[in-house]
């Protein structure tokens, strides 16, 4: 609800903006013509994910993962950890908040094992693992029309050093902090039915098929939309009643429609030149980790779509645009509201009771962000 009032009040300011001509016609058209797409992906991509989970389909995957670790707690966590960054990789880092938090939460209840372990893992592998792919982030997605919309693998090439970082990092940083709690045995849970075989089997082989497909060089939204469309249909025959309006993410499209408008004005105003003289140019190590470094505060103190959006204009070549990508996504780690998948995540926790200590959060993230995002970019400068 917060995020659809917040998109409402950013939408209102994009007219206003319209209206008095901050942002002119030729402007606005440009703008829809690029976002389009993008918001179309998260809208397809999202009520796949709704009607997979539905459909049972993360729930088989969390059991499954629970039975392979055969009673021991630290393979357990492996195996989320893996979940989790193919999750946030091939389906984007708002669903793996959306529907992998409750999972892993039921799973370590029924283990008998502490849930912050596994759900910390969950929400920063979410921002941190989401570098890889442009489909990974909404982020990637709009970086990818700046870098001339390169196939995903040639984006992967460019960004895979600071994406093994972004792995590795919170990885250790959970594995050190948590190292008692994922020690140890617990009671493997049996294997539960499916309720209905042939949904299962329908968001199976659709969620399947999609993965390769988004990796494919063909416009990520058109796959999305194929999947999405299967799956409704599958679902209208078999279980109607799932079916409801609330499966489009009114709120998001609203928050991130709103917030194109809002920035797009402001560089109208001349944001850009404001910004440029606070990062700086150039694309030697010192000037990259003084763009990323902003990139990452930008982030935490408004929100990684808008920070993004707001500097892409100053990156001015491919290693800063990396730059700028490192910052918000790996480095929005620090407030809840750096990042929308952090809001879907706590949202989920607190559904199933699950009090997260903000301060402990905060300062947590802040370590974590503060050796990933040079660790990053110094890997991308080496390497790439």
């Amino acid at each position: 609800m917060r995020t659809a009032v917040l998109g409402g009040l950013f939408v209102a300011l994009g007219l206003v903006a319209v209206v008095t001509g901050v942002l002119t016609g030729d402007e606005l058209l440009a703008l829809v013509e690029r976002v389009a797409p993008v918001l179309g992906f998260v809208v397809g991509l999202t009520i796949v994910a709704e009607l997979a989970a539905e459909a049972g389909l993360f729930a088989w995957l969390a059991s499954a993962s629970a039975r392979l670790a055969g009673g021991r707690v630290f393979v357990l966590w492996l195996l989320v950890v893996a979940l989790a960054v193919l999750c946030t990789v091939f389906l984007s880092l708002d669903t793996t908040a959306v529907l992998l938090t409750p999972v892993v939460v039921i799973v370590a209840r029924h283990a008998g094992l502490p849930p912050m372990p596994f759900a910390l893992t969950t929400v920063w592998l979410a921002n941190c693992a989401s570098m890889l792919l442009p489909v990974s982030n909404l982020t990637n997605l709009l970086a990818l029309h700046e870098l001339g919309s390169p196939a995903p693998v040639q984006f992967a090439a460019l960004v895979a050093p600071a994406a093994v970082v972004g792995v590795v990092v919170p990885v250790v940083a959970i594995g050190l902090r948590y190292r008692r709690q994922l020690v140890g045995r617990f009671e493997a849970p049996s294997s539960e039915p499916v309720a209905d075989r042939v949904l299962f089997g329908v968001a199976a082989v659709a969620t399947g098929l999609l993965v390769p497909a988004l990796v494919s060089g063909v416009e990520v939204w058109i796959p999305a939309a194929v999947a999405a469309v299967v799956l409704v249909v599958a679902t209208a025959v078999r279980r109607r009643g799932v079916l409801r309006l609330g499966l489009v993410p009114w709120g998001t499209l609203l928050f991130a429609g709103g917030l194109f408008l809002v920035v797009e004005a402001a560089h109208s105003l001349g944001l850009a030149d404001l910004l440029g003289a606070v990062v700086g140019t150039g694309d030697q190590l010192p000037d990259l980790l003084r763009l990323a470094g902003g990139s990452a505060v930008a982030a935490n103190v408004a929100n990684n779509l808008p920070a993004y959006l707001a500097l892409e204009p100053v990156a001015g070549s491919p290693v800063r645009l990396v730059a700028v990508l490192v910052g918000v996504n790996i480095g929005c780690l620090v407030t809840p509201w750096a990042s929308l998948a952090t809001l879907l995540w706590h949202s989920r926790l607190s559904s199933m009771g699950v009090e997260v200590a903000w301060g402990r959060f905060v300062l947590a993230g802040l370590g974590v962000a503060a050796v990933a995002v040079p660790l990053a970019v110094v890997a991308t400068v080496l390497v790439v």
